[in-house]
């Protein structure tokens, strides 16, 4: 079994996930998201970000890192502080060693629910049913995250979590 964190960055809440999976089986370990507050100096919300998600790998492991790519933001101001939040789970795999992929919210879409453009009511009740969870992850981060990690597990098929083992 390999386990995937899947990370859904954003500087006011950071959606975290982690999946464990044979390639075809998915289960959930955990989920939730970092929540910030917006009075706060930009910087200690990236510091909020890097400490908490870092406490989530020293107490759950992970094999594996994929996060959801940038894909638009209003203005350049908030594609930048986008930028620099996904910059926190970057540097935190790069310090643990994990492996990173990136995927365009149409590719993890596309892998959860076979629809590139779905809806996000659809992707959640997709993750719910494929984590086989008794409700839709909450909050909405959270249920994201789920979905950047089951769209690596998708991408990386059986065959290469086979031979990770």
């Amino acid at each position: 079994m390999i386990r995937i964190l899947g990370v859904d960055p954003a500087s006011g809440s950071t959606g975290y996930g982690i999946i464990e999976t044979d390639g075809s089986q998915h289960s959930a370990v955990l989920y939730g998201a970092i929540k910030t507050h917006s009075r706060q100096p930009f910087h200690h919300r990236l510091l909020k970000i890097y400490t908490d998600l870092s406490s989530v790998l020293e107490h759950e492991k992970a094999d594996i890192m994929a996060v959801e790519d940038v894909f638009y933001a209003a203005n350049v101001q908030s594609a930048l502080k986008l930028g620099h939040a996904r910059g926190i789970p970057l540097l935190i795999a790069a310090q643990k060693g994990l492996p990173v992929y990136e995927y365009s919210p149409l590719e993890i879409k596309s892998a959860v629910v076979g629809y590139g453009r779905a809806e996000k009511n659809q992707v959640q009740s997709m993750v719910q049913l494929l984590l086989n969870l008794p409700e839709i992850p909450a909050p909405d981060d959270a249920a994201d995250a789920l979905a950047v990690a089951i769209c690596h597990a998708h991408h990386m098929g059986m065959d290469k979590l086979k031979i990770m083992k």
